[in-house]
């Protein structure tokens, strides 16, 4: 848990300011139709720490959970993230990151065990930690290829 901790920490102090040098205008473009736009992926990553936070919390209250699956492509058309002013969706991300960033530092290491059921699939609470922190900088990389 530390590794994903300090790797989100560290994400945090980072990428806000690489983030707010993108304009609006290329924030919106798609590189292609079937693609999402850097802000349809950020707002992805804000529905991912939603659909975490509930994971994250629960997990340390009960043993065993089941949660429906998180259908992303579903999320991002229904939350219109392109109708979204860039730099709001900046100030979300940062501000729920920060957010989980406080759960992950205060979780029970003695609940890391504890699995969720999604859809047909189990994972443990430490699995889903670090898979976010994989998941977002996956995502990141899409924003920043370079």
């Amino acid at each position: 848990m530390l590794t994903a901790y300090s790797r989100l920490k560290e994400i945090l102090q980072q990428l806000p300011a690489k983030l707010n040098v993108i304009d609006e205008e290329t924030a919106l473009q798609k590189p292609n139709p079937k693609k999402w736009s850097k802000k349809e992926i950020l707002g992805h990553l804000i529905d991912s720490a939603s659909n975490n936070h509930q994971r994250f919390v629960r997990l340390q209250i009960d043993n065993a959970i089941a949660l429906p699956k998180y259908k992303q492509d579903e999320w991002v058309i229904v939350e219109h993230w392109q109708q979204k002013e860039w730099k709001e969706i900046i100030a979300l991300w940062k501000l729920y990151n920060e957010h989980i960033l406080h759960i992950l530092l205060y979780a029970d290491e003695t609940k890391l065990q504890n699995t969720i059921t999604l859809g047909e699939e189990n994972y443990t609470l430490q699995f889903l930690i670090d898979d976010y922190v994989d998941h977002m900088e996956h995502h990141l990389k899409q924003i920043f290829p370079d």
